[in-house]
């Protein structure tokens, strides 16, 4: 079993690799640039790891260097990167008619970081359900708003638009800006930052809501017993990231309300959908209505706090989850407190799931750190730029104040392996941790204190 669960891991941690391979190979087509000449290999394979890993930082302009073709095939990689090459290959399988056997169940459960094997693949069936439903309506959506000013090209911005948002991918084929031409529209800004919301708040908490209106539904439970009747992961999800989303909004207004290179000018209803934009869109989407470089230092650190937090378990979203440092903030508090329990919401947090969120949080910002001192030696530029970018890479938020362009090959690299380790870093950890913890000790040591704080 240790060596199957090894196995699991490198499966998961190396599944990515294949199909960013592919991905580049199909990108160097002359039948997939503009132009008709074929692209370099080292940005071929820039944008198919942003691609697969979900993150928003790009060397080539979307639109303006990739046609129809090329573009369809970045929309596929997002939506592998999105959903998990693990899911898609499961999916296909079923699809096929071949039996789902239990080493592909373990598999799936480790890629989806559950804690039973009970009913994956219908789990499995529901999330591709679930997507195609969820990334058909915004699709609907965005043809409200694309199809008047573009005709039928809107069509496929609306598709391209709709899945790279609820993939939290931040790519899109509008051209250099991204969002900023709609900052002041409220429909794109809305429908945009719900399929960032509904795509990072997790599948499990989908399902969780689902099954409580159900519940309403016959009767079962009062309406004003929703909330308390979801599991402690779908409300610790949905309080940190109503909090997050909320404040960081909130921060982002009254430090950006006079500055003329972001919200300045615009009016106060402008001002608070463009900083609620932000707050969102900093969690792991990447596409902006503002202009990342003119952000002040203070909402530029407040938009890496939100990126390295990121989205939720079992979601598209990036960052290190929501869970995972909501447990370590009530760890925190009941410390403080001088609980002998961590609880939250009248339930006990197991100590494996404590250990593996220190662990988590811990070793991803060791990577950050690690990440920001490479790019400042090997590719230099403003600190802050440097940061930005390196917390924007590591935690596939794609967000960038103009570094990415300046990149020189070795900083090239450097990105590429943090969005690839971004993407499949806090998961492969945390299953790493959670094999140790199922080890059995074959020696007890003695305790002995050791003085913190």
């Amino acid at each position: 079993m240790k060596h199957f669960h090894l196995t699991t891991t490198r499966m998961i941690v190396f599944g990515f690799l294949p199909v960013i391979l592919a991905g580049t190979v199909l990108l160097m087509l002359p039948i997939c640039s503009v132009s008709g000449n074929s692209t370099s290999f080292s940005d071929a394979l820039f944008t198919s790891t942003a691609s697969v890993s979900i993150t928003g930082l790009m060397l080539l302009d979307t639109s303006a260097h990739w046609n129809f073709f090329g573009q369809f095939i970045i929309l596929i990689l997002i939506q592998c990167g999105g959903l998990g090459i693990i899911t898609m290959t499961t999916y296909a399988m079923v699809l096929a008619g071949r039996k789902v056997s239990l080493k592909d169940r373990l598999l799936l459960q480790d890629s989806f970081n559950l804690n039973t094997m009970s009913g994956l693949v219908e789990f499995l069936l529901n999330i591709m359900k679930g997507t195609f439903i969820v990334e058909g309506i915004g699709t609907v959506c965005y043809m409200f708003a694309f199809v008047p000013e573009y005709g039928i090209k809107g069509i496929w911005f609306s598709v391209f638009m709709a899945v790279s948002a609820f993939c939290n991918a931040g790519i899109d084929v509008l051209g250099s800006q991204s969002l900023v031409p709609y900052a002041g529209n409220p429909w794109i800004n809305v429908v945009t930052m719900l399929l960032v919301i509904v795509g990072g708040i997790g599948f499990i908490v989908w399902w969780d809501i689902i099954g409580a209106i159900k519940k309403v539904y016959n009767k079962e439970i009062y309406r004003g017993r929703i909330f308390k009747s979801l599991s402690l992961h779908s409300k610790v999800v949905l309080v940190s990231s109503t909090i997050l989303i909320a404040g960081g909004a909130f921060l982002i207004f009254i430090i950006e309300y006079n500055n003329p290179e972001t919200i300045g000018n615009f009016n106060v209803p402008k001002k608070i959908m463009a900083s609620l934009f932000q707050s969102v869109t900093s969690r792991s989407s990447g596409f902006f209505t503002i202009p990342q470089k003119g952000l002040r230092d203070a909402s530029a650190m407040i938009s890496m706090v939100l990126m390295f937090v990121g989205g939720s378990s079992v979601g598209t979203a990036g960052g290190v989850k929501t869970t995972t440092v909501a447990v370590l903030f009530i760890t925190a508090m009941c410390v403080v407190k001088g609980s002998e329990e961590i609880s939250a919401f009248k339930r006990r947090i197991p100590i494996g799931t404590i250990r593996k969120a220190l662990s988590v949080v811990l070793f991803s910002f060791i990577a950050l750190l690690v990440v920001i001192c490479l790019l400042s030696v090997v590719n230099g530029g403003d600190f802050m730029d440097v940061s930005y970018e390196a917390a924007a890479a590591i935690t596939t938020s794609g967000l960038s104040r103009g570094y990415t362009d300046n990149l020189n090959q070795a900083g090239r690299i450097i990105v590429m392996i943090c969005m690839y380790l971004g993407r499949v870093g806090p998961i492969s950890m945390a299953i790493a941790f959670s094999e140790g913890g199922r080890k059995k000790p074959m020696i007890v040591y003695a305790e002995e204190d050791v003085t913190v704080g």
